[in-house]
């Protein structure tokens, strides 16, 4: 413990005399030292005392016999102990002085100038606990560069620091990971060396000279631009920094990112958003098509018919008749802009089955041929081992017929028209970027042309209803939203490349399936279109409810006309006799033509089902109706109603009704 104006002492003599090692104590402690100390004689004495210590002090008697103080200093400094090493002697020998503080003594007296040993002592001392203070601050500096080099190597960025001139002075692992450099390769170049050449002006030096960001920047903010590898490629980043003063001068710390991934996600979502609003406005337009597509339908049921009827009641000669007939052709016109617009809505009647693309194609080529034209090279090549798909085969042969249409008035002066299929595995991740697109297994059918390409611009809509780019009168703007709807309706998706001037390339990808591909039936051959039966009619409309019950009669048919399910049920209930066909329309109020059908099966269970629709609004209801029975596409004439009733009178029963599907559809 220390005593006011008395200052301890750790004192180990190396002295053989006792009265020595008394005179020295007694200078000590008049100099205000409380001095504990301990004497040893030879080196293991010696070696002992170290161990033991600490010492604030060693004081050696120089001419000691047999242990010199060369000696003990050398023990001392073996020991790794930082104490003052003080020599003392009887007599002043300079060389061996000379001798001994070379070796490393603090210093030297002669036993008969003791006085000077005070302030050896206290010199040597202030000396040690300066050395123990640089030695407690280095380590502590250590300890914070050590501390700061855990904390930059745990950062997730990469970290350099310039200091004074905008010179690398450190780096962290991940720097060396992003940009290619070794840790020696970076440090001591400038800053600069990060970013490419025409960013460096924008990040000049300031003041002394430090690398900073340019006055329209604030430091500490992060700004997205591009960074620079070893190898000279280029990558975006997000570089953030803060400038601190130094003994030293500016010390600037940089925390660089790879954002790569975050642009191609925001780019990806980017695009996700604009397929979105694109998928969206075509569905609204394509909602518009099949309601006006619907009306229409039955209008032209009614003009077709009673074109039908004065067709029927007109000689050939008469002058009417040709007026008629034109009234008949324009119909026909209509109709299938109808079909065209159904199928863009996705609501088009289809009878799927198991094909193959190679040979759908090869069944069509001739005539692709002879719509390309003379001036048009076409080439078809058949992918090998080429997967099934569902589809309707007469839906893809009008996909490629619109796709090769198409691609010939792209090339005005002639070109070369290449049809390919291949298999392809359409990847989660493409998918997920791609609303409307399915992963797994697809089969894809290209069609590409040498023509003048789809402008930017022109690409977003070229697959809106009645939407051209050709002279007016020269073309309806609906082969390409057919195309889309019957890829569409098909579980599929379409997709189109194209560069001004370089050609275009349609893709369509339709789902892949490992069933055999199905053989078609041929419609059975009918004798005749006049029957007996009795039909109960379903019909909201009042003027085709009329064309369809008067050409039913004329064919010698017996009619129940209804205008409703109700109206229907009741009908069904009061008639006595058999009911030999319920034609109904699909889509209805309050009870469909499915419902109609099922609730009608226990009083007529004979009673055979013929469904008809404009459009279906449902899905799910379209597919029961091709499933529970015959299905008829309107818009509808005398002869193909006509034909289709006698078909499905005619057809075997499977089942009871609304059971099993009697025909297909037409």
């Amino acid at each position: 413990m220390e005593v006011r104006g008395i200052r301890p002492l750790r004192l180990l003599f190396v002295e053989d005399s006792e009265a020595d090692a008394e005179l020295l104590l007694r200078e000590l402690g008049r100099g205000g030292y409380a001095v504990a100390s301990e004497r040893v004689e030879d080196a293991v004495g010696l070696k002992s005392a170290l161990a033991r210590g600490p010492w604030d002090l060693v004081v050696s008697d120089c001419s000691m016999p047999g242990f010199s103080a060369a000696s003990a200093l050398a023990l001392v400094k073996k020991s790794g102990v930082d104490v003052p090493f003080v020599v003392v002697s009887g007599t002043l020998d300079e060389d061996a002085a000379v001798e001994l503080l070379r070796a490393g003594a603090s210093d030297f007296f002669v036993k008969g100038k003791l006085a000077r040993l005070l302030p050896a002592v206290e010199r040597e001392l202030q000396e040690k606990r300066t050395r123990e203070a640089e030695r407690r601050s280095e380590a502590r500096v250590k300890v914070s560069e050590e501390r700061f080099r855990r904390l930059l190597e745990s950062a997730p960025d990469a970290m350099v620091i310039a200091v004074g001139d905008g010179r690398i002075g450190l780096v962290n692992t991940q720097t060396e990971t992003l940009f290619g450099y070794s840790r020696e390769e970076l440090i001591g170049q400038p800053i600069e060396i990060l970013v490419p050449p025409r960013y460096r002006a924008a990040n000049r030096p300031r003041g002394a000279g430090i690398f900073a960001p340019s006055d329209s920047r604030p430091m500490g903010t992060g700004q997205e631009i591009f960074a620079l590898r070893k190898d000279g490629t280029e990558f975006p980043a997000d570089m953030s920094l803060s400038l601190a003063d130094s003994p030293e001068g500016g010390v600037l710390t940089v925390a660089i990112r790879d954002i790569t991934n975050r642009r191609r996600t925001e780019q990806a979502l980017q695009r996700t958003e604009q397929q979105l609003r694109q998928a969206q406005k075509m569905e609204a337009v394509g909602a518009l098509a099949a309601g006006v597509a619907h009306d229409f339908n039955n209008i032209l049921s009614i003009v077709l018919s009673y074109a039908g009827f004065l067709l029927d009641q007109l000689k050939p000669s008469d002058p009417m008749h040709s007026d008629a007939e034109e009234i008949r052709k324009a119909g026909e016109r209509a109709v299938h802009l109808t079909r065209q617009l159904l199928a863009f809505s996705r609501q088009q009647a289809v009878e799927p089955r198991v094909v193959s693309l190679n040979d759908v194609t090869r069944g069509l080529e001739k005539m692709l041929r002879r719509v390309a034209g003379e001036a048009v090279e076409l080439t078809f090549i058949p992918g090998h081992s080429l997967g099934r798909v569902r589809a309707d085969p007469g839906h893809v042969e009008q996909v490629l017929m619109n796709l090769v249409v198409n691609a010939r008035d792209a090339m005005p002066a002639g070109g070369q028209i290449t049809i390919e299929t291949t298999n392809v595995d359409v990847d989660p991740g493409y998918a997920s970027a791609h609303p409307g697109v399915s992963a797994g297994p697809h089969v894809v059918i290209g069609v590409s042309d040498t023509g003048t390409g789809i402008d930017a611009s022109i690409r977003e809509r070229i697959f809106e209803p009645f939407f051209t780019t050709k002279e007016e009168g020269k073309g309806t703007g609906l082969g390409l939203s057919v195309v889309y709807g019957i890829v569409k309706q098909s579980g599929g998706h379409v997709q189109v490349h194209s560069h001004p001037g370089k050609g275009t390339t349609f893709t369509v990808h339709l789902p892949r399936t490992d069933e055999d591909v199905g053989a078609s039936v041929p419609p059975p051959s009918l004798t005749t279109l006049r029957g007996s039966e009795t039909v109960l009619l379903v019909e909201s409309d009042e003027q085709l409810r009329t064309v369809e019950a008067t050409a039913l009669r004329k064919s010698g048919y017996g009619v129940i006309e209804t205008q409703n399910g109700g109206e229907a049920f009741l009908a069904c209930e009061r008639h006595e006799g058999d009911i030999g066909l319920l034609l109904t329309d699909v889509v209805m109020r309050r009870m469909n033509g499915v419902e109609l059908a099922s609730r009608l099966a226990p009083m007529q269970p004979k009673m055979k089902v013929l469904y008809m629709s404009g459009h279906v609004d449902s899905a799910s209801l379209h597919d029961e109706a091709l499933s529970s029975g015959a299905y008829l596409q309107k818009p509808i004439t005398p002869d193909t109603l006509l034909r289709k009733v006698r078909e499905v009178l005619d057809s075997p029963r499977a089942q009871d009704p609304g059971g099993g599907r009697l025909t297909t559809s037409q």
